[in-house]
């Protein structure tokens, strides 16, 4: 399949994205691997103790929250919709999938009609509920590009974690995260970068949500970050090396802070850093080769496969970082950024 982007600011006309890529030096991005089907049983994007809904539910099941004022949050489903709706109104004419989405931390309650009921006798009409924290993800097939050997769609999504408002408080300004990358195939896993990410988004409406999400898709340069993927590829670790990344990644949590402000920051944590070591050897499509070799690329699919159980609130920051810090490798490896610390 022809990636082709779509961009709605220039009357919809569409332009491959191999004509773009003439642009961009050394940035073709072609077949260096058989490709990988996804498995049969498709994993969710993040794992760890999410479950899923539906966008109705979050409409019509799930209450809102309100500040002390009584004034209302902006809910987990006008997100998903500005969202949407920001999705559909850049990217417009292109299909995109249902939106998934996942949800964390359920906030129960009941009716006051209820209030002296054994939790056994409750009826479904009374119980009320919200969810602490919700993460969820579009998934736009036809714009994808395969990447050695592994497909990549282009995904917008978002997050909100009521754990980080203070609801005590008058209503003020609201955070969000939303971010725009690729998710691989083969592995559900998101794969972020800097400009594709938002960490705290600031906003007080609905409409300025929408318009702080067309800022992000705006900025987002899809042929420099599919370039960045596919030059992954181009350098290995030893298996050495590879040892060293694991024993210092285990140092790494101890350092003094004056010391940690000098090297590439790692916010993966141990039970993380263990799934890592151990899918260099078992997983089916990132472990390492039969030399005990592993191309950046691999180690990238480890780093992301092993943020799947983060909690939805560090979800993000934990894909931006597996991304900067393979940067940070790939830098040292061709000798461009001095030592580094994980290497050396």
């Amino acid at each position: 399949m022809q990636l082709q982007l779509v961009n709605s600011k220039s009357n919809n006309q569409v332009t491959p994205l191999s004509d773009i890529f003439m642009d961009v030096e050394e940035a073709e991005i072609e077949d260096i691997r058989p490709t990988q089907q996804a498995p049969t049983k498709v994993r969710s994007f993040i794992e760890a103790n999410t479950e899923a809904v539906s966008l109705s539910h979050l409409r019509d099941d799930c209450i809102i929250p309100v500040f002390r004022d009584n004034e209302k949050t902006i809910s987990h489903y006008e997100l998903v919709d500005a969202v949407e709706f920001a999705t559909q109104e850049y990217f417009s004419g292109i299909d995109v999938l249902p939106t998934q989405i996942r949800v964390s931390h359920p906030i129960n309650g009941r009716i006051p009609t209820a209030l002296h009921k054994k939790v056994s006798e409750l009826e479904d009409y009374e119980k009320t509920r919200y969810y602490e924290r919700m993460m969820f993800a579009i998934e736009i097939p036809s714009i994808s590009e395969v990447v050695n050997g592994n497909r990549l769609n282009l995904t917008v999504g978002g997050i909100r974690a009521l754990n980080h408002e203070n609801l005590f408080s008058k209503k003020t300004i609201e955070k969000f995260k939303v971010f725009i990358g690729f998710k691989n195939l083969v592995c559900t896993n998101m794969l972020v970068s800097t400009d594709g990410a938002a960490l705290e988004i600031k906003v007080s409406s609905y409409d300025e949500l929408i318009k702080k999400v067309l800022e992000l898709i705006g900025q987002f340069n899809i042929p420099r970050n599919l370039h960045m993927l596919q030059d992954f590829g181009n350098y290995k670790l030893t298996e050495h090396q590879f040892a060293q990344i694991i024993g210092k990644s285990r140092l790494y949590q101890y350092l003094a802070p004056e010391i940690k402000k000098t090297i590439p920051a790692l916010e993966f944590n141990d039970s993380q850093i263990n799934t890592i070591a151990r899918d260099y050897y078992f997983d089916k499509s990132f472990c390492r080769d039969k030399k005990g070799d592993i191309d950046l690329w691999r180690l990238y699919g480890l780093f992301t496969g092993a943020n799947k159980s983060s909690y939805i609130d560090s979800f993000l920051n934990r894909a931006l970082n597996a991304t900067t810090f393979t940067q940070e490798l790939s830098a040292a490896l061709r000798g461009n950024s001095g030592s580094n610390w994980f290497l050396s």
